[in-house]
């Protein structure tokens, strides 16, 4: 499956919620189509259906796919990764999407969202460890810091994102020094802080079937 490349509204539209797919955007209630729109796309839209056990799993799995933007088989395959590491399986595979490199930039503040911030990475703007990386998917280890690479921070839409990250809230797993444009990941993430509103039980009972 490709990498859908189409209005991201209409995704939020058919999960019949806020999915912050557009960044700051989704926080103006009078552009977001959810609010002015609340049915899903399509001419069977404002169709009413029960959805059965099942297709409430399925919708609750896409939701989470597309909050991270995520193919289906690279998300299965997380998922075959969390069932195989003790603990928890939905709590590990949250962990492990949480600990992508692209959601680090996120969550560090340095992007808007998610798509934004895979492309800052895949255009050589991230450094770990002093090291350049390019692949949204790299799985960030304690200790490791993620900053902005030196070249990069003259650029004036990296200047702006740096700017932009001293307002923006950073969760407690991560440290981000503003001044070095830096973050440092202090401890793995929890399931409390982890604020994807999303019932991963639901997800397991989905490929468990």
């Amino acid at each position: 499956m490709a990498r859908y490349v189409g209005p991201v509204c209409r995704l939020c539209r058919r999960e019949g919620t806020k999915l912050y797919l557009k960044g700051d955007r989704c926080y103006n209630d009078s552009k977001c189509a959810v609010i002015k729109r609340a049915v899903p796309p399509g001419q069977h839209g404002q169709m009413r259906r029960k959805l059965s056990n099942y297709g409430i799993q399925l919708r609750e799995k896409q939701k989470l796919r597309r909050i991270y933007g995520l193919n289906e088989r690279q998300f299965k395959n997380y998922f075959t990764r969390a069932e195989r590491q003790k603990g928890v399986s939905g709590e590990n595979f949250l962990r492990i999407l949480e600990r992508r490199l692209d959601n680090v930039i996120f969550r560090l503040g340095l992007s808007d969202s998610r798509s934004e911030a895979r492309q800052f990475v895949r255009h050589g703007h991230v450094d770990i460890n002093g090291h350049k990386v390019n692949i949204p998917s790299y799985q960030v280890k304690i200790g490791e810091i993620v900053a902005v690479r030196e070249k990069s921070r003259s650029k004036p839409f990296v200047q702006e994102s740096i700017e932009q990250s001293k307002s923006k809230k950073v969760p407690v797993w991560l440290e981000l020094n503003y001044e070095k444009a830096e973050g440092r990941i202090i401890s793995l993430p929890t399931r409390q802080e982890i604020d994807t509103q999303i019932n991963e039980q639901l997800i397991v009972e989905f490929y468990s079937k």
